[in-house]
């Protein structure tokens, strides 16, 4: 018998809000409003909306001001020089275009909570993290750049809520050190998202081997934070056991954000959400032998008949014995048994052998 692979994801999970996250459950899908909301409070409201009947679990926030974030500076430091959406522009009018008003955030938590999906976000400094406590977030996420630092991963473990956190761009060490600042803060209960900080990022760099290898590394759950154009990673993802899905979506492709090129519209979050979950349910079980519905097929199997009339005390030979469709007689790999047995009794063209049809040699019965 063939040993089973070993299972190299952690069979840890989270608790958040009323949902449970890691093996065994199925993917936690998170829709990233993100700076989607382009500025209009009511097209926030759709976007949450939309996530909702598309199906997600919960809809993430951002919580930062550009202040906090950066300098408002013209130097070459704080413009964006990378290719993408964003070259040439300045940090600070990026961020502040971007940024969700805070004032906007109890009536965002309400919205999802009536539609029955988790709020919760991003803070990127203390102050966020005072008014998302305020608001009772179930739990913070630590965006890929700030994993590196402590200070803010610290402040949101302190809350001892659960903490999701992006390695995009991190090493192992710079993971390390993530983990080390929220456990020593007091966090216990932690998701690691597999990400790729690019926007757009390319599916050729998703790199996604590496959601088993960091569930191993750190003995912790681990989800896809999914920066590309398409579902293709997220759904794979789901088949090599990321538990959770983060994908940031958008109400309509017009007008733009600074996220758009890289937003799902409803149809497609819930082509994801569809599609994820099915993913989840193919990775099943290890196991052996026909499930219930290939049971019939073993109808189908090769097995040894009768090709042609035998008459008793002959002797079986491969004229009158083959390997052939349906399955009903003995297995093939009885074959060379069988060919050197004479046959116990007359047998005709077309019945399935079995061991009462056979006379071995030297012994009277099987």
């Amino acid at each position: 018998m063939t040993a089973a692979p070993s299972n190299i994801l952690s069979t840890k999970t989270v608790s958040l809000a009323d949902r449970t996250i890691g093996s065994g459950h199925p993917p936690f899908i998170i829709a990233e409003l993100s700076a989607n909301h382009g500025g209009d409070f009511d097209r926030a409201i759709r976007i949450i909306n939309a996530a909702a009947k598309a199906g997600v679990d919960a809809v993430k926030f951002q919580a930062y001001t550009a202040e906090s974030l950066t300098l408002d500076i013209d130097l070459e430091d704080f413009r964006i020089t990378a290719q993408g959406p964003w070259q040439g522009r300045k940090l600070f009018e990026l961020y502040q275009e971007a940024a969700t008003p805070f004032e906007w955030f109890p009536e965002l938590f309400a919205a999802c909570k009536q539609r029955g999906i988790i709020a919760f976000a991003s803070p990127f400094d203390k102050a966020a993290v005072d008014m998302l406590e305020d608001l009772e977030a179930p739990a913070y996420k630590i965006a890929s750049f700030e994993a590196v630092d402590h200070e803010l991963i610290a402040a949101c473990a302190q809350t001892g809520k659960p903490l999701i956190i992006s390695v995009g761009l991190c090493t192992s060490e710079e993971i390390s050190e993530a983990l080390d600042a929220a456990y020593t803060a007091g966090a216990h209960k932690i998701i690691l998202l597999q990400c790729n900080s690019a926007y757009p990022a390319n599916t050729t760099e998703a790199n996604l081997h590496s959601i088993p290898a960091l569930s191993q590394r750190f003995d912790v759950p681990v989800g896809y934070s999914d920066h590309t154009v398409n579902n293709v990673s997220s759904i794979a993802a789901c088949a090599l056991g990321a538990c959770v899905i983060e994908k940031h979506v958008i109400d309509s492709v017009t007008p733009t954000t600074p996220d758009s090129d890289f937003s799902l519209t409803p149809d497609q979050l819930k082509a994801l959400v569809t599609d994820c979950h099915s993913a989840w349910r193919a990775r099943g079980v290890v196991r052996e032998g026909p499930t219930a519905l290939e049971a019939s097929s073993l109808a189908f199997r090769r097995s040894l008949y009768v090709v042609s009339d035998i008459p008793a005390g002959s002797l079986f030979t491969r004229e009158n014995v083959k390997s052939i469709r349906p399955g009903h007689g003995l297995a093939p790999k009885h074959l060379k048994t069988v060919l050197s047995a004479n046959a116990a009794r007359d047998l005709k063209r077309g019945e399935a052998l079995d061991w009462k049809m056979i006379t071995l040699q030297n012994s009277s019965s099987t």
